[in-house]
């Protein structure tokens, strides 16, 4: 199946309005919620209850000069079994921030079910004096399935660019039949991997400095408290990434907001707010 979700944010008098510019099955958005602040929540429904072999699904998110959005997900993504025939499935999500917008993408955490291949790109650009945060979860699989790292391929592209040029890549390829991720160049005795970036394009050096080692304080503190290991690191420029690597599931969203937390207060003078779940 080939479908695209198309989102536009835009800023008007001092409130953000969200404008769905294309809307296929799976995807869906029932509507934009709006915040004290002036921002605007939108969750993001896959109707399917996951990605399907073959699927070819496209993300598109454009967030005008100072609009502020929150986009969550109301669930995992799953990505279920590749079937013989089919494509590889495949996630492209595109994301612009113009000058002076502000997107946190919060999505929950990614699940590849056993015999699954999948591919996910995420192209990022962002403007002079954009703000953004993203924080990722990957998953082992179904554990309770006895599924731990079941899944033949999981390939995951990365870049964020600024006016400079790249802030940040990233191209991996998880394949545990052909190079297990046991293996102490992987994932050791970890199965579970967080990430969060946090950018603000124009923002001092010095300041990503001061972040990073209030991070890694942090980390330090997490790290001592869960039995989990964690490290924040300032990037070449605009920005500063933290990841995080775990034997379950159950520190890691915790852990993920306190570190988003003090990465936003940081970096706009205000306070994280959970995006509200739809039940």
């Amino acid at each position: 199946m080939n479908a695209r979700l198309e989102l536009r944010f835009e800023a008007a008098e001092r409130k953000t309005a969200l404008r769905v510019a294309a809307q296929q099955p799976p995807w869906r958005v029932v509507r934009g919620f709006p915040d004290a602040r002036g921002g605007v929540l939108v969750h993001l429904h896959n109707v399917s209850g996951g990605i399907l072999a073959g699927d070819q699904l496209t993300l598109d998110i454009d967030v005008g000069a100072g609009a502020k959005a929150q986009v969550t997900s109301t669930g995992a993504t799953r990505l279920y079994r590749h079937r013989p025939g089919s494509e590889d499935s495949r996630q492209v999500i595109t994301i612009r921030i113009d000058t002076g917008g502000l997107l946190e993408y919060l999505p929950d955490a990614l699940i590849p079910y056993r015999g699954s291949r999948h591919n996910q790109r995420t192209a990022v650009m962002l403007a002079n004096g954009a703000t953004f945060f993203w924080w990722e979860i990957l998953a082992p699989g179904r554990q309770a399935m006895g599924e731990t790292f079941a899944f033949e391929r999981l390939s995951v592209q990365t870049e964020i660019r600024t006016g400079r040029g790249p802030a940040l890549l990233e191209n991996f390829v998880l394949e545990p039949g052909v190079r297990p991720l046991t293996s102490l160049a992987r994932m050791g005795r970890f199965t579970h991997m967080a990430t969060l970036v946090a950018f603000q394009v124009g923002r001092p050096q010095s300041d990503l400095r001061q972040l990073e080692s209030e991070l890694n304080g942090m980390a330090a503190s997490e790290s001592v408290r869960t039995g989990d290991y964690w490290g924040a690191g300032a990037l070449a420029s605009d920005g500063v990434m933290v990841r995080g690597l775990s034997e379950s599931s159950l520190e890691l969203p915790g852990g993920l907001t306190r570190f988003w937390s003090a990465a936003r207060q940081f970096l706009t003078g205000e306070p994280a707010v959970l995006p509200r779940k739809l039940k």
